[in-house]
């Protein structure tokens, strides 16, 4: 009997299907599932069901009852035979919604350190989308530019399984381009939309642009949402360097600055330190954690450290809900 070709959704882009099996397309994803999951193995031992939002349905493991802890949850059989209060745990829900939201503006080609900026967000995408595989839920991802010929940014459904995740990633590798802005808002709002389950929402940006607040907020009101800022030292201060050429890669615009000002270079801090704060305020008021990951440091020490206080927290709330 024959069978009709199946066609994704108008917008939606289908994994490539030359990167379902190993090949040098999926080379850096096999590199990046090693490093991330041989140094948060020992951390977590190997237990991620704390870094994704439901407090499942499925019963655990007895433990003690801890002060705090919602009677509810008590096991009286466990209790009887112990002569001590033993509560057990819920299981974390699986098979939950992971969106990643990835800027792919020229911006993120920028990078004076270790690597560029689009290098350590594809990396934070990439361990976040594992992790979430592993543990049996559904990874898409968004995209916040449009690639020529097309009228809206990539967009990948919603998918269980290892190799869906690494598909995406590798289509997802490439360093953006020069003359590319992005639209955060929009990829923002696209998931919102698309995302018709609870789940989580990663967005990965420097957050350069305007205009993203209200959207984060929106899906942040239904969501779990994680926020990713990448840095680059050379945003946060200039040094001494005399002379130099700024480009912004988006627009363009050429602009000299004397770095030997120190007047100047006051200024460019006080900026820089001013934006930031901005960016934390906007951050508390959605609702989201924030996350810093900087091109002169080692991007997995930091995302082990978030993701570790992220799973205690998490589990302390759910214990005093």
């Amino acid at each position: 009997m024959l069978r009709r070709k199946q066609t994704p959704p108008s917008g939606v882009q289908p994994v490539p299907r030359r990167t379902r099996l190993t090949s040098p397309a999926t080379a850096p994803v096999d590199r990046l599932r090693l490093t991330v999951m041989h140094r948060i193995d020992g951390l977590l031992s190997g237990d991620y069901g704390g870094l994704f939002p439901g407090h499942g349905t499925e019963r655990g493991e007895a433990r003690p009852y801890i002060p705090g802890d919602d009677p509810r949850h008590i096991d009286w059989a466990v209790t009887a035979r112990n002569h001590e209060p033993h509560v057990r745990d819920r299981i974390a829900d699986h098979e939950l919604d992971v969106w990643l939201v990835l800027d792919t503006s020229s911006s993120l080609g920028f990078g004076t350190a270790l690597t560029t900026k689009h290098e350590v967000a594809w990396s934070a995408a990439g361990a976040f989308g594992l992790l979430a595989s592993t543990t049996g839920n559904r990874v898409g991802a968004v995209t916040s530019t449009v690639e020529p010929g097309k009228t809206r940014p990539l967009m990948f459904p919603a998918r269980g399984g290892s190799a869906h995740t690494a598909g995406i990633l590798a289509a997802l590798r490439t360093e953006p381009s020069d003359g590319v802005s992005g639209d955060l808002a929009g990829a923002i709002d696209l998931v919102s939309r698309a995302a018709h389950r609870r789940g989580m929402v990663v967005v990965i940006s420097d957050f350069l642009d305007n205009g993203w607040e209200r959207a984060l907020r929106r899906v942040a009101a239904r969501h779990d949402v994680v926020a990713i800022e990448v840095v680059d030292p050379r945003e946060l201060a200039l040094p001494d360097v005399g002379l130099v050429a700024l480009v912004d890669p988006e627009s363009g615009r050429r602009r000299l600055l004397d770095t030997r000002d120190v007047a100047a270079r006051a200024a460019y801090a006080s900026a820089a330190e001013a934006r930031r704060n901005a960016l934390e305020t906007n951050f508390k008021r959605s609702g989201a954690d924030h996350l810093v990951l900087r091109t002169d440091r080692d991007w997995v020490l930091d995302f082990v450290s978030f993701v570790s206080n992220r799973k205690a927290r998490l589990l302390t709330s759910r214990r005093t809900a």
